[in-house]
Order: C-alpha cells, then sequence, then structure tokens
C-alpha cells in the first residue's frame, strides 16, 4: 500500500521587516505544531517555508534605510530565520525567493502560461515620474481614495476602507518618489486571463466544502460570486524575477519588468521543495508536487486566503499536464487575525512584540514553551484574538506551573524520597500493564477513570488535531495532566507507604509513565520542556523534529498511554519545569508598548475614565477608549452577604484562566442563592478596591431600570468562561 505523504507549507514571510507575534498565531506555530504531531504520528512530512524577496515593499524599505534591496533581504531572512529557530519552529527548509532556482521555476511557469494562452498582453496607462525617469508601481504613488475621499490612500487599496482599484483612478495622485504628480504613460505588462479558471475553481471550493474552515469558504466564495477578471503578472520594477530570454517575449519589452510578487511568491513553496532534495535526488520533489498520494496543506493568515484558495490553485492546474499533474491544496486552514492587548499590533505606534525581540530578552526554553502555549491555546481559529500578558502570566502560573509542572515535580520528588529516584518493582506489575493495554475491568477503580481518560482525550486530540482545531486539542492534552494530578491525589500513596509499600510501588510505577505520556503528547507544543523530560527519562528524544529522511516509522502518539519505562530506571529529580511570573514581570512588558511621547495616554487604556472631567463634558468617548475596556464572561460560583450592608454582596467568579472576587451592588435585587450559577459579564480590567474592606476585583454589568430595578446582563446562549465580549 502506498503511504500518504504530508505537504506543509506556511505563507512566506516578507523579508522587509521583524516579524512580531500575529504572524506566529497565524500561518507558522500552528504548522509547526501539525508537522510535529504529524511525524509523532509516524505519517511522511515534509514542511516547507522561506522568505519571500521580491516587490516593490522590499524596495521601498531599502530607500528608507538608504541601502540595497539585496542588504535589505539578508538582513530580515537570517534574522527572522534564527527568531524561528529560537522559537523551536521545525522546518525541514527555511529557503529564499532570491535563490536561482527559484527564479527558475517561476520563469517556467510564466513561459508555460504564454504558451498555452493563459497570458494576455497589454499596453496601458501608468502613472510615471518624469523627474525619476521611472514607471510607479503601486506603493511608490499616494492619493485621495476613489471610494472614501480618505487621503494619503496607497496606489493599489486604500487602508481606510480597503476598497480595491486601479491607481490611476486616485485623485491628487503624488509620487513617493519625487513628491511631483505624475503623469500617464503607456507601458505593456502581461496579465493572467484569472476568468479562464472560473469553472475550474467554483468545482474545486465546492469540492472541499464540507472540510474547509467557514471563514476561508466565505472570502473565497464572494471573489468567485463576483466573477474573476485578468490579474496583472508584470510590474515595472528591477527587483524581482526578470523575463528576458523567454520564447515569445520581446526582450526590449519586458527591459525594466519583473514578475508581480503575487505571482512568483507562491512558487516559493516548489522552489524550496526542489532546493531541500537539490543534493538528495533531484527528482523527488515531484514525488511531493506530482503524486497524487500527496496530502498539501497550506497554513496562512486571512489576508492570504484567496492567493491559496484561488490564484495558486489556478495556477497549479494551468501549469498542469499529464507529464506533471501538481497536487493542489487539501485544506487551507486560515487563522484571522492576533491583537495585542485589545489593539491590533502596529510597528508604527510600537504596539508589538517582535518575535527576535522576545526570544532574546527571554531565550530559556520555559519562557519560550509558555509563549508558544499562550499562542496556541489562544489561537484565532475563527475569530480575531487578543494576546495579553496577563494570560501569558495565567496561562504560565495556572496551566504549565501549577498542573503539569506540579504533577511531574511532586511524582519525581517523592520518588527521589521513598525509592532512591527508582521507578519501582512490584508484584502484579505483568498482569497490570496487560490489563492496562486492554483497558480491562481488572484495574481498580482510580486506574479505569485514569486509563479511559488517557486513551479517550489522546483519540480526541488526534482528531481535533487533524481537523485544525488546535485549542481543543490541547484542551484534550491538558485533561490528561489533570487525570493524572487526580490519580496521585486519589491513590495517596504518601498514606499506602505506611501500609502497603507494593501498593505505593504499583502506584509510582503507573505515575512515572504518566510523565512519559506527557511528554509525547504535549511535545509539539511545548518542545524544550518536553525535550528536558525524555532526557530525564533516559528516552530517546523526539518531540516531532524533522529527520533527512523524512520517514517516521513509528506511531508514538497513538502508542502514548502504554507503559514504555522499565522498572529499575533512576530518574534524579527534576529542575522546576515552568517559574512563577509575577506582577511586576508583566507590568514592566506592558510598559514598553506605545508611543513614547504619549506615554501617559496609552498607560490610562483600559481603565475607566472620570467623564465628567473639563475635557470630556458630554461624556463621549472614543472607539480607543471603549476598546481599552475588558468585558468578560464569567459563573459565580460563591455569593455571600456582606455584614452591615444591605446593598453588597460578595461575589467569587470563574473567568476560565483564573477566579476573583468581586463585590457588586445588586444585593437588594439578588439573594446569594439566585446568583449562583448565573453567567455574568464583567469588566475585567478594572483597578482592584476595597468596598467594606472587602477586596473587589471587577464589576458586574447590570440594567438599571426606570423603577429602579436591577437586572444583571448574561449571555443569551450558552458560552465559556473568559469569552471576550465586544
Amino acid at each position: 500500500m502506498k503511504m500518504k505523504r504530508y505537504l506543509l507549507t506556511s505563507a512566506l514571510p516578507y523579508a522587509n521587516g521583524f516579524l512580531h507575534l500575529g504572524h506566529c498565531a497565524g500561518a507558522y506555530l500552528p504548522a509547526d505544531i501539525f508537522a510535529r504531531f504529524l511525524r509523532l504520528s509516524g505519517e511522511k512530512t515534509l514542511y516547507v517555508c522561506g522568505s519571500d524577496e521580491h516587490g516593490v515593499a522590499i524596495t521601498i524599505a531599502a530607500e528608507k534605510e538608504n541601502v540595497s534591496p539585496q542588504e535589505i533581504i539578508d538582513k530580515y531572512h537570517y534574522s527572522n530565520k534564527n527568531a524561528f529557530e529560537k522559537l523551536g519552529m521545525s522546518f525541514d527548509i527555511y529557503s529564499r525567493t532570491s535563490i536561482p532556482a527559484h527564479h527558475e521555476i517561476a520563469r517556467e511557469f510564466f513561459g508555460d502560461f504564454l504558451k498555452k494562452g493563459f497570458l494576455l498582453e497589454k499596453e496601458k496607462e501608468q502613472f510615471y515620474d518624469e523627474k525619476a525617469n521611472m514607471f510607479l508601481p503601486d506603493r511608490y504613488v499616494e492619493g485621495i481614495c476613489p471610494n472614501c475621499q480618505s487621503e494619503n490612500a496607497r496606489g493599489d487599496q486604500c487602508d481606510n476602507c480597503g476598497a480595491y482599484y486601479s491607481q490611476t483612478e486616485l485623485k491628487n495622485p503624488i509620487s513617493l518618489v519625487s513628491q511631483q504628480t505624475p503623469t500617464l504613460k503607456k507601458t505593456t505588462h502581461w496579465f493572467l486571463q484569472f476568468d479562464k479558471f472560473q469553472e475550474f475553481l467554483d468545482d474545486y471550493i465546492e469540492s472541499n466544502s464540507n472540510t474547509w474552515k467557514d471563514n476561508v469558504l466565505q472570502q473565497t466564495r464572494s471573489w468567485l460570486k463576483a466573477g474573476l477578471t485578468e490579474r496583472a503578472i508584470t510590474r515595472d520594477l528591477d527587483w524581482g524575477v526578470h523575463l528576458d530570454g523567454i520564447d515569445g517575449v520581446d526582450d526590449k519589452k519586458v527591459k525594466g519588468k519583473a514578475l508581480y510578487v503575487w505571482f512568483d511568491a507562491v512558487l516559493g513553496y516548489i522552489s524550496a521543495t526542489k532546493e531541500f532534495f537539490r543534493d538528495i535526488d533531484e527528482n523527488e520533489w515531484k514525488n511531493w508536487w506530482q503524486n497524487e498520494d500527496t496530502s498539501y496543506i497550506a497554513f496562512i493568515g486571512k489576508d492570504n486566503i484567496v492567493f491559496h484558495t484561488l490564484i495558486f490553485p489556478a495556477m497549479l492546474h494551468g501549469r498542469k499536464d499529464k507529464d506533471n499533474p501538481y497536487v493542489l491544496p487539501e485544506n487551507v486552514p486560515a487563522h484571522e487575525f492576533l491583537n495585542l492587548e485589545g489593539q491590533k499590533f502596529s510597528k508604527s505606534r510600537n504596539w508589538s512584540i517582535d518575535l527576535k525581540d522576545f526570544v532574546e530578552d527571554f531565550p530559556d526554553g520555559a519562557y519560550i514553551d509558555a509563549l508558544r502555549y499562550t499562542l496556541s491555546t489562544n489561537f484565532p481559529e475563527t475569530k480575531d484574538a487578543d494576546f495579553t500578558w496577563k494570560d501569558y502570566q495565567a496561562r504560565n502560573n495556572n496551566e504549565l506551573a501549577a498542573i503539569l509542572g506540579n504533577y511531574v515535580n511532586r511524582v519525581l520528588t517523592f520518588l527521589n524520597k521513598n525509592f532512591d529516584g527508582e521507578i519501582p518493582n512490584f508484584e502484579g506489575k505483568d498482569s497490570l500493564i496487560e490489563s492496562w493495554e486492554k483497558g480491562s475491568d481488572e484495574l481498580n477503580e482510580n486506574e479505569r477513570i485514569l486509563n479511559q481518560e488517557l486513551t479517550t482525550n489522546i483519540k480526541k486530540a488526534d482528531d481535533n488535531f487533524r481537523k485544525f482545531r488546535f485549542r481543543d486539542a490541547i484542551a484534550n492534552i491538558m485533561n490528561v495532566a489533570r487525570a493524572s494530578n487526580k490519580y496521585f491525589n486519589d491513590e495517596e500513596p504518601w498514606k499506602s507507604l505506611k501500609t502497603d509499600k507494593n501498593q505505593t510501588a504499583k502506584t509510582m510505577f503507573v505515575c512515572c509513565q504518566l510523565i512519559d505520556t506527557l511528554a509525547t503528547i504535549i511535545s509539539p507544543v511545548i518542545p524544550y520542556t518536553t525535550e528536558y523530560l525524555q532526557e530525564l527519562l533516559g528516552k530517546e528524544v523526539n518531540t516531532g523534529e524533522p529527520n533527512e529522511n523524512l520517514e517516521y516509522p513509528e506511531n508514538l502518539w497513538s502508542n502514548a498511554y502504554k507503559f514504555e519505562l522499565k522498572a529499575g530506571l533512576k530518574i534524579e529529580k527534576p529542575k522546576i519545569l515552568f517559574g512563577r511570573i509575577e506582577d511586576e514581570f508583566v507590568d514592566s512588558q506592558i510598559a514598553k508598548l506605545g508611543d513614547k511621547k504619549t506615554q501617559n495616554e496609552t498607560s490610562n487604556k483600559g481603565k475607566f475614565k472620570n467623564m465628567e472631567s473639563t475635557n470630556n463634558e458630554d461624556g463621549i468617548i472614543t472607539f480607543e477608549e471603549f476598546m481599552g475596556v475588558k468585558l468578560k464572561t464569567a459563573t459565580v460560583i460563591e455569593a455571600e452577604n456582606i455584614k452591615k450592608s444591605d446593598k453588597l454582596l460578595k461575589l467569587q467568579v470563574d473567568l476560565g484562566d483564573e477566579k476573583r472576587q468581586i463585590v457588586a451592588g445588586i444585593a437588594k435585587h439578588y439573594s446569594p442563592e439566585q446568583i449562583i450559577g448565573k453567567t455574568v459579564i464583567v469588566v475585567a480590567n478594572l483597578k482592584p478596591a476595597k468596598l467594606m474592606g472587602q477586596k473587589s476585583e471587577g464589576m458586574l454589568l447590570a440594567a438599571n431600570s426606570k423603577d429602579g430595578s436591577l437586572t444583571i446582563i448574561s449571555p443569551m446562549s450558552e458560552v465559556e468562561n473568559g469569552t471576550e465580549v465586544r
């Protein structure tokens, strides 16, 4: 039987700037976790990526820094590549589109499309800078948007309203090169007749309608519904893939022109694959791109959806013939955008966390794993999500440290104290192992519960990973850690040690096996920590890293519940896996954000302002001020009256990742019994205060009727605790 191959790609990042955490959560970290999971599952896997190094964005960056485009791409390619490596990204190859092999394949696609009649040569008017003596690519001209009248609109798209248009539609255009008004001048370009692929793409998209995500289908279908039109494939630009010397092209007409970057960038996946196999077998790349046994998954952010659901499939289909039938993306699991502390990432406003800065400031593997875990448990899978330093702190302290790290430390500390660090042997070991693998009734109650939790959650995580539900898969994995803690607590080895040492030995044998299980199944998410654990257990390290032959014959994932550690193995007392992150750390990181010229204004984000101040007499607030207020859902788990107050109730609420105490003035309208169990909406970033001597860490939302009665605001349908309310 032929073995299925998994070909994974992540959108090639532009080599004109440093990557930030939003990029990581969009196209890169989810692909890395999936690649590691597949390798651990014994799947043949190739994960390719690289830098996108052509286009106007590169030349603009070069001009700003007063260096050559080559210096720009070298600077950012190597910086981003190094940052990726420190994040623990497991690319099989991280290539770049400036290599000769990429230029070659891009030119081949152009020449093939020209022969097949997919390209149309057209003369068109374009803005020309007489002073600079050059045609102006879209990003070299700005003006007033023809749609919303916004100023400083780019030559191809308005950042204010999102409208697309031709640069010649701009009002009051200005050249960014000379600051002069450009003239119109005729130039020749080649256009991909995209409309010729409409029927094929309609069928292709609908054939995947049952497995692709709704956000991907909706955006793609909107393009198809509007009708596909021809798209320019060349630009007047020196930097890029040149077209001279191609059969059927007049070299005079293509002088000073290059392929439009949208066309050549996606071909970087193929050229990277060819580069990977260059010194192994120069034809092996075809087994990945031209073989029906390949399952190709394209990981991207939502801004790249149509390039991977329509344009690249059209290009692959157009290049296809009987000798080279290219595979199409089987799935395009695009993520939405990740925000930072309630606002969009913005380099200009210093509202960003660059990946290179994080890995340089916090090179310890525990900090990096905590970042990977925090991002992955909050991936913007179906809607925009938010990274906050408080969440990073909570995920580290309340989950990685308190659940996973605490379990490992408790078990191995007990083992070293009472069994000299050796996994104990015990009477009935062989029977236990056999019963465990069968899940038989011969297990005791705690063992049966544990066995079911492990096998069920490992299978669920497998299913969720394969459906690109990363957050659910990680929740399944953490359920295994919780079940392991529960088993240790329920078995109470500190008690049985005094009465039945064989039972204690049995408990510790099982508990050590659970560490091994966890070190396998959570390794796609936190590879640095699990590498340490596997070394501690004397295991051959396997966190889903790539190897040269791409073969992974053993399914470590499905077998992770089995007992692999031998009795007699000595395990040293571990270091603390995840140290506690204090509030001071969070405060210091938040203080780094924002324009330093307006630091006072930035520091007030997330706080209520005095609506009756002289600066805001009408009580009107800006959108940014409103977005500073963090509203989240919570469940009231405890409630009691406060002595000497007939108005206040003291509530304990569960926000999902933390529990808080809130004092609410609702005692005249709700009894403690009435409010317990209710889902409420709270202001989650209100400065703590004391009311009647009681600390209050938030505020409930309630509607105040004309008759003076209060009604708690509650969601109409069931939602998870900690869900952000917008």
